[in-house]
């Protein structure tokens, strides 16, 4: 049986899937679909593969999360990344669009601040629009995924050195 991340991207799965176990830290079925699919869109689909590949079984759900995160916090923040939001003190952010992105919402970059002032964070009126999550099912997934990752937090792979 395919595990849901070949599913998604409609590809053969056998026993020896690298996908199949960087999924199992996720929650939900739909939840681990679109991780996946972000994935692949963010750094195509033969690369997400060969990262996955070259890393031993064992660390291979640490990288897919590094990968996740990283992903997600280039996407709202393309200078500076997930580690750029980590330093600045705006890890939340990084949290938020990956909360979204196991939801199904889609991202956008924050809006370019003046860097004087030294804050990143995003205006009150621009988070309540970036998240475009309803319903009863996506609450129960994001409030899994929060206990699950909760412990996990600070685990951020840097691949890109």
């Amino acid at each position: 049986m395919s595990c849901n991340g070949c599913r998604v991207l409609r590809k053969g799965c056998s026993d020896m899937c690298p996908l199949r176990t960087c999924l199992h830290w996720i929650p939900s079925p739909q939840a681990q679909a679109h991780a996946t699919l972000f994935l692949a869109k963010f750094f195509g689909r033969s690369d997400l593969f060969s990262f996955i590949s070259s890393v031993p079984l064992n660390d291979r759900p640490a990288l897919f999360q590094s990968l996740l995160y990283e992903a997600c916090g280039r996407t709202i923040n393309p200078v500076n990344g997930a580690v750029g939001l980590l330093s600045t003190g705006n890890w939340h952010l990084c949290q938020d669009a990956l909360r979204t992105v196991l939801a199904g919402g889609v991202l956008t970059p924050l809006p370019v601040l003046d860097d004087s002032s030294g804050s990143h964070e995003m205006p009150p009126a621009e988070a309540s629009k970036r998240r475009r999550v309803s319903g009863e099912q996506s609450e129960k997934t994001l409030m899994r995924f929060d206990g699950i990752c909760s412990h996990n937090q600070r685990k951020l792979l840097n691949l890109f050195v």
